[in-house]
């Protein structure tokens, strides 16, 4: 097992032990459905240390590579943009000081057309090596989105990368994909349907 191995097994544990990852549980998800696994991705973000430390777990997964030539780290808010914003700045403690400062372009929810970055932030990112981060991959529509934003400004993107991927993506970013941690929750069911209610198990409240 190579270290970044056990990085990763760390930080799966972690996210069990900061309640990120609920395993065993009975969830109403609110849509109709309920499921055994929830994922709190506010968890990672109550306490500034908490996301700090998965940020740099996942810098130490990176390859040397992409640490090396990133300039800019851009991510969707909220989660994604909270991340990439500590990620930027602990990459600059990883290299020469007299390298520039690297940049931080978030990227905001608009109403009409999804995440997009402002031109305030669409020049910050033009012309340089972008990583794009979340805290969470779902189906993978919202990297492409935000890869697709990058590119449209003008920056070349090295690669994503996520603390947690679901392990259920649908789309792929075109560019490799760097996981600090993942699990495959199993099948959610119709509320109407559900085992665990048949079962008599209580939903989880916290």
């Amino acid at each position: 097992m190579t270290s970044r191995d056990d990085i990763r097994d760390e930080a799966l544990k972690d996210l069990q032990k900061y309640e990120v990852l609920m395993l065993n549980g009975h969830f109403d998800f609110g849509n109709g459905y309920h499921g055994p696994v929830y994922l709190n991705p506010h968890q990672l973000f109550r306490y500034p240390s908490t996301i700090w430390r998965f940020a740099q777990d996942l810098l130490d997964v990176l390859p040397a590579s992409v640490v090396e030539a990133t300039e800019v780290v851009t991510g969707p808010v909220t989660g994604g943009a909270l991340l990439a914003h500590t990620m930027a700045g602990l990459l600059d403690s990883k290299r020469a000081i007299t390298r520039p400062p690297t940049m931080f372009a978030p990227l905001t929810l608009d109403a009409d057309c999804g995440h997009t970055l402002t031109r305030f932030y669409e020049r910050q990112v033009a012309g340089r090596k972008a990583l794009v981060v979340d805290d969470v991959r779902n189906t993978g529509q919202t990297l492409v989105h935000c890869v697709a934003c990058v590119r449209k400004a003008g920056g070349h993107v090295l690669a994503t990368a996520v603390i947690y991927d679901r392990m259920e993506a649908m789309v792929d970013a075109g560019v490799p994909n760097v996981v600090l941690a993942e699990y495959k929750a199993p099948d959610n069911f119709p509320a109407d349907s559900c085992p665990l209610c048949r079962a008599g198990v209580p939903v989880t409240t916290f």
